[in-house]
């Protein structure tokens, strides 16, 4: 018993130092989400690879166009001119170019990858293709809607020369209130919980920028010919060059999304695979994370029924254990959920039920967490688009036809 009684003392230790954690992000993302970066301003490329039609393709393209920045290009990029992405990006580039403050607004086709992902492939491509001016490669996805502010809070960390990259997160905003559609929301918003003024930050491909100086020094290019992961590789090699991630509040940005169970683990489970294979350490934390959180509420609140059970006195650690984890996991979907609607006032209409549900279900998130993470344990085969690939190594990765 008083093992058990010393175990649950840590439990609760390391409970109340992660919610003070959690609890810091959040006062530092509403402090710096706002604020207008016009001192730093290097010439930019942005690029973004498409291929297909995201979900609210039209708007996501169009927010690109509308950003406040003064001296940068925009460079999508499909595999084909066949990809239904390529007559609407022409379409979007002939309505609304002269509205734009690029100085130019490029549509490249990269064609099909040989080797490496055709993602990574879209990206080098356009690397290749820009003018020798450019100071920083700027990297979105096509399936986010950003701010105004976007591209310069992006660039602004990385005047600093302890940020080797900079990136800001997703916010999943339900297009269909099923249960899928919500529990991906609450687990993404769980992630995004995680990203403050830490050095454990993991860049994510969605929203980052790097100096073309340092994107050159570390290799990148070369790592990307075979890689299938664009963030956690730059994640992975900015680290051994003893360099930070920056996390840039300004840079959230909204996507919009439906799934069913299905593609939910199919997506939750690509994620992880990519995560086991090219940072091993990074999804040791998560699983491990997810199961001290569920042994800390549900593991106690069993041996408390136990112990009452068998009628064993003295034992109030335990339930006091399992009602700070409750209350931890409660308090940490109450700020998150207070902090969304701040960040995207637009949307808080449409959040509301997903908010509701996060907080309601908030003691039930880490079991679908911890299964999510636990079925990536098993295979490297990954289906990314359309197309399967086989991760070999860290940085390597053959495309299964």
């Amino acid at each position: 018993m008083t093992f058990l009684s010393a175990i649950a003392t840590i439990f609760i230790t390391l409970q109340i130092l992660f919610v003070i954690q959690i609890f810091r992000h959040y006062r530092y993302v509403l402090k710096k989400f706002a604020e207008k970066h016009i001192t730093y301003h290097p010439k930019v490329a942005l690029i973004i690879p498409c291929k297909g039609i995201d979900t609210a393709f039209d708007r996501n393209i169009s927010s690109f166009y509308r950003l406040d920045y003064d001296d940068f290009e925009i460079i999508f990029v499909t595999e084909s001119t066949d990809d239904p992405a390529y007559s609407h990006l022409r379409d979007f580039k002939k309505r609304f170019e002269n509205a734009s403050k690029a100085f130019r607004i490029r549509i490249l086709v990269a064609g099909l990858a040989t080797e490496g992902s055709q993602k990574l492939h879209n990206l080098l491509y356009a690397c290749r293709n820009v003018e020798d001016d450019i100071k920083v490669f700027a990297f979105a996805d096509s399936d986010i809607c950003v701010q105004e502010n976007w591209l310069s809070s992006l660039v602004y960390p990385l005047r600093k020369e302890k940020y080797g990259v900079s990136t800001g997160y997703r916010l999943y905003v339900p297009l269909k209130n099923n249960l899928a559609t919500l529990a991906l929301s609450a687990l993404n918003a769980k992630i995004a919980e995680m990203l403050g003024p830490t050095i454990f930050n993991c860049a994510w491909g969605g929203s980052m920028a790097i100096h073309v100086s340092l994107f050159k020094k570390l290799e990148i290019d070369k790592i990307w010919q075979r890689a299938a992961s664009d963030d956690l590789t730059i994640t992975r090699e900015v680290k051994k060059a003893k360099r930070q991630v920056a996390f840039a509040p300004g840079c959230f940005v909204a996507s919009f999304e439906q799934t069913d169970w299905r593609g939910l683990f199919e997506f939750a489970r690509r994620q992880y695979v990519i995560t086991k294979v090219t940072v091993p350490g990074t999804w040791w934390f998560g699983l491990l994370s997810s199961l001290f959180s569920i042994l800390g509420l549900w593991g106690f609140a069993g041996l408390t029924v136990f112990l009452w059970y068998k009628d064993i006195d003295s034992f109030y650690i335990f339930p006091t254990t399992a009602i700070i984890f409750f209350a931890a996991q409660l308090t940490r979907a109450l700020l998150r959920q207070r902090m969304i609607p701040r960040l995207f006032p637009a949307e808080a209409e449409k959040m509301k039920v997903a908010a509701v549900v996060d907080i309601i279900g908030s003691p039930f998130w880490s079991w679908l967490m911890f299964f999510c993470i636990a079925s990536s344990a098993f295979g490297r085969t990954i289906n990314w688009r359309g197309i399967r690939y086989k991760l070999t190594g860290p940085t390597s990765v053959s495309r299964i036809q």
